[in-house]
């Protein structure tokens, strides 16, 4: 064995498994001086000494059913939102395809690419709502709010939409990119709207460092004030009704608060690691008391808010947190996605928390066939038990049934 630092206590193992300090450990296990070493004090002493936390150690495993092919999407492509309303209907918001850059007179604009499904309880298509809205361009999260609106989050347009129940347009923040530039040359990236590459699975996309459009405003990542949105990725409320944006795919690491009727009151957060400051948000979801919880993907933690921002506590421990849901019922729960990257099978398991921030179990792992997932991008969690999870790489939604 090479010589390994064990943490917090400073003492040493080489070859022989001895211990500094005068304390020496035979190939047993056994401590000299009359001391023995009980099992479980052995496991955590070994845990420490190949670098593994004890407590990572023992999150148990969540048993779990589920079925991948309850619903048929009428065109096939990343999954990058799915949400259930009060019926049990399923909405799914893909990406579907390219958007399509048309010349104008003056500028040149981009539409389609992606598209938004809803099916009944059993899996059935129903309808596809939002055809030809200005705004469906590109994917990014889908969300029923408590009177079965429904919002979709588009990074390509830099907007946040709401339909009502049945389909029909209520309400848009943020503003669509006036123009793209085309692609001036083989191999040279265009700026503009659209998504930067390898936004599809959740990367940062846009121009490291500027906040908004204006961009150089203020403290790096802090954006605009009002629905200036650079990628923006998700969207909750709270009893009030009042909206709260996760603006943070693109340059911007801030959270936006409208009121029910998308007047603007404040924002807070700039880029930074420090409480309050984010790398990366992929996520928002709130519960019943208003507290919102964010998933801080570069930072590796969920930060905790009351509904005015200001910080309370983190979740840490949990991986890299890509998509996250609070369930319904008396006692609710906080579900967070440890997503793999594009290019890796690692890790793809999905942990249930309580609200305190202990960590309850997980489930699944990363892969292509039923009961794995491939970059989940959106949980839906109206129970504990019952969820939706929709995923970017595998082109699909899964139900998934938490056995009790």
């Amino acid at each position: 064995m090479r010589t390994m630092r064990i943490a917090d206590c400073g003492l040493r193992m080489d070859r022989g498994l001895r211990m500094d300090r005068g304390l020496r450990m035979d190939r047993g296990l056994r401590m000299d001086r009359g001391l023995r070493m009980d099992r479980g004090l052995r496991i955590i002493l070994l845990a420490a000494a190949l670098g593994v936390s004890a407590y990572a150690q023992s999150i148990p495993e969540i048993a779990y059913d589920a079925n991948a092919d309850l619903i048929q999407l009428p065109s096939y492509g990343e999954v990058a939102g799915v949400a259930t309303n009060s019926k049990g209907h399923l909405f799914v918001y893909a990406r579907t395809g390219h958007g399509v850059a048309t010349l104008g007179d003056e500028r040149t604009f981009y539409h389609n690419g992606s598209r938004v499904f809803e099916f009944d309880q059993n899996g059935k298509f129903l309808k596809e709502i939002g055809q030809g809205v200005y705004a469906v361009n590109f994917a990014q999260q889908l969300r029923i709010d408590p009177q079965d609106n429904v919002w979709i989050v588009d990074s390509g347009s830099n907007q946040v939409v709401k339909f009502d129940a049945d389909g029909r347009f209520q309400l848009v923040l943020g503003r669509k990119p006036e123009n793209i530039n085309v692609r001036p040359g083989p191999g040279v990236p265009a700026s503009g709207g659209m998504p930067a590459e390898g936004a599809a699975g959740g990367g940062r996309g846009g121009e490291g460092g500027r906040g908004g459009f204006g961009g150089g405003r203020g403290a790096p990542g802090a954006g605009i004030n009002g629905d200036t949105f650079n990628h923006p990725s998700d969207v909750t409320w709270d009893r009030s009704g009042n909206i709260y944006i996760a603006d943070g795919i693109g340059p911007n690491n801030r959270i936006a608060k409208f009121t029910k009727d998308g007047d603007f009151v404040k924002t807070w957060g700039q880029t930074g690691s420090s409480s309050g400051q984010f790398n990366g948000i992929r996520g928002i979801a709130s519960d019943s008391a208003g507290n919102l919880y964010v998933a801080d993907a570069g930072n590796k933690r969920i930060q905790i808010f009351d509904g005015e921002g200001t910080f309370k506590s983190q979740i840490a421990g949990v991986g890299t947190p890509q998509a996250i849901c609070v369930s319904g019922g008396q006692t609710q729960y906080l579900f967070s996605s440890n997503s793999n990257d594009p290019e890796s099978m690692t890790n793809g398991e999905i942990y249930k928390i309580r609200l305190t921030g202990q960590v309850v179990g997980r489930f699944g792992k990363a892969g292509k066939m039923p009961k794995e997932f491939g970059i989940v991008n959106a949980l839906d969690c109206r129970t504990e038990n019952d969820l939706w999870v929709g995923e970017v790489w595998n082109w699909r939604a899964q139900k998934v049934t938490l056995k009790r």
